[in-house]
């Protein structure tokens, strides 16, 4: 380890992850003060990385006027999130969606459009129109990584953050290490931007491959650890992201994208048990319980739709964000036209975009840490999805600049890098140790056995034992390379997403959010004592601490008790 290379970076604005988010803060930041330094740190290839590396088929939450208003999106947004939100930051999206819509268009990305050219909006959520269909897609990413360069966004790739780094009370840059190469990695910086996206890797898939996860498998928690570690709050971790999936493969088939066009999901009966096709908790209850009724399997069903229909689905999900779709089918024999497509449960994550667990921010994507800012699937806006992503890129980026106008840099502690750095090279100085491919599994395996929806006290603190001990055994993972190197350390992170996921789940004493949160131990919805999010945070002693925040007053008047998210077929 005494020969690592060392790299010493300065910046003003420092973005971690350049995916959908990340892309848009620095581009953003960038527009709000051209002067200033913005280096988006990418432990990929900002060209194709993040959830949409291979493009986006659809938007799920874009407010369209004429087909929608921000008030009714909130409302629905409330709904679906069993009252549990900090509206303002909803309210972000809501409002400003549309003329973030507007301004991909004009960079070259494509949106579908009706005769009259206007956007061809569906509906899927239960009340309202916010499903617009991407049918090329694909080349979003490359789109939006000419929009950094052509703004003169400084980007290193290949380099992974393992650590915020924090100093008197602020974020003031982060530092970690070269995935290629090696090299021990600082970078100083006047405010930080976490743009990690889920974690991913959280549950295994019943497929068994470490990789094979709905969401991109590259985004392994890293925000969520390096938040929690920084000092930041995060909210209730105890909400899982779970999706149907098609059986077998790693993505929708896509009910989202199909339902618009008259698809629905049916039992092995083929009866439509489900309404509504918008994924929420509630609606991976109905899944759940029809799966295990002896009315399943469940499938995607389209053999009644034409074949003009069903040409135009394949358009969609075939092309963009997992072009192998179509094989998979070919290679079972499968033809929407013939065959209803058998769908499954997917394995647990932790996601905002698609459920609620994330960094808590404000409607200014501000976490609890001064100069620390979150965006995307990592940050604490429910059901955000891709143009929540970034809208909350866009405000991360602007407010970052205006809180870094009277800041000097300020100098991070000896101690704690060497400390840091000392902890991120272990594995490679024993080579022949545990491979990351081992411990990975056997970590993922305890969070399917003990943390998998419907949960259970005695299970949870056998997995909760299981992850605060496992620190043994990350010590024992071996490294051959700087890129097994940071697939290590992406076990590390994962860890520390289970240990959230099992402490908040034992400290929620209800259930809520359908599926995401089915407590057999307390199996009702408990307004009284639990209407309040479940937050955590590092405390002084290093210790994870659990406590209640209030729900805020709403912005968008809903009444809960009359408005309730049904999705069951009666």
């Amino acid at each position: 380890m005494s020969n690592v290379n060392q790299q010493w970076m300065k910046t003003d604005v420092l973005v971690i992850g350049g995916g959908t988010a990340g892309t848009m803060a620095a581009i953003k930041a960038k527009q709000a003060n051209p002067s200033c330094q913005v280096l988006v740190l990418e432990k990929a290839n900002i060209r194709r990385s993040g959830a949409i590396a291979m493009g986006m088929d659809g938007v799920n939450t874009a407010v369209i006027p004429g087909h929608s208003t921000p008030e009714q999106y909130v409302r629905e947004i409330t709904i679906a999130n069993d009252g549990i939100l900090h509206q303002p930051a909803v309210y972000q999206t809501a409002k400003l969606g549309y003329e973030t819509i507007q301004e991909l268009e004009s960079w070259g990305v494509k949106f579908q459009k009706d005769p009259q050219g206007n956007y061809d909006v569906k509906q899927v959520h239960r009340v309202g129109k916010y499903v617009l269909p991407m049918p090329e897609g694909k080349d979003l990413k490359t789109i939006l990584t000419r929009q950094v360069k052509r703004h003169k966004v400084q980007v290193t790739n290949r380099v992974m953050a393992t650590r915020v780094l924090v100093s008197e009370g602020r974020a003031i840059g982060a530092v970690g290490f070269d995935v290629r190469g090696g090299d021990f990695v600082v970078i100083q910086a006047k405010a930080v931007i976490l743009c990690t996206g889920a974690c991913g890797r959280l549950g295994l898939p019943a497929s068994g491959y470490l990789y094979g996860t709905y969401e991109n498998p590259t985004n392994a928690g890293d925000g969520y650890s390096m938040a929690y570690h920084a000092g930041a709050e995060l909210t209730n971790i105890e909400c899982f992201q779970i999706n149907p999936l098609i059986k077998d493969y790693n993505g929708p088939a896509c009910a989202y994208v199909a339902s618009p066009f008259g698809a629905y999901t049916a039992n092995a009966e083929g009866h439509r048990f489900i309404s509504c096709d918008y994924w929420s908790g509630q609606m991976m209850l109905e899944v759940w319980q029809e799966l295990n009724s002896g009315k399943g399997p469940i499938q995607l069903k389209m053999t009644h739709l034409d074949e003009n229909t069903i040409a135009e689905i394949e358009s969609i999900l075939w092309a963009n964000e997992r072009p192998s779709r179509g094989r998979f089918h070919a290679g079972r024999g499968e033809d929407y036209r013939t065959h209803p497509i058998e769908m499954n449960i997917s394995e647990i994550g932790l996601c905002s975009g698609h459920s609620a667990s994330g960094v808590w921010v404000n409607e200014k994507a501000e976490t609890t840490v001064p100069g620390l800012y979150a965006a995307g699937d990592m940050a604490s806006v429910p059901h955000n999805y891709m143009i929540g992503a970034f809208v909350f890129g866009r405000l991360a980026g602007t407010h970052a600049v205006e809180y870094i106008q009277d800041l000097e840099h300020l100098e991070p502690d000896a101690n704690f890098l060497a400390a840091e750095k000392a902890r991120i090279y272990t594995p490679l100085n024993q080579p022949q140790g545990v491979p990351h491919t081992q411990v990975e599994y056997k970590l993922r395996r305890l969070v399917n056995d003990y943390m998998q929806p419907p949960k259970s006290g005695y299970k949870m603190e056998i997995g909760l034992n299981h992850f605060v001990r496992y620190h043994e055994t990350l010590a024992q993972m071996g490294a051959r390379d700087p890129h097994e190197l940071m697939r290590c350390m992406e076990v590390h992170f994962i860890r520390d997403c289970a240990e959230m996921a099992a402490r908040a789940s034992l400290y929620r004493r209800e259930s809520r959010w359908g599926l995401y949160h089915y407590h057999l131990d307390f199996p009702e919805k408990n307004n009284e004592e639990w209407f309040c999010h479940v937050n955590l945070k590092k405390d002084d002693s290093g210790e994870m601490f659990l406590f209640k925040r209030p729900v805020e007053p709403y912005v968008v008047e809903v009444d809960l008790d009359k408005e309730v998210y049904h999705v069951a077929a009666r």
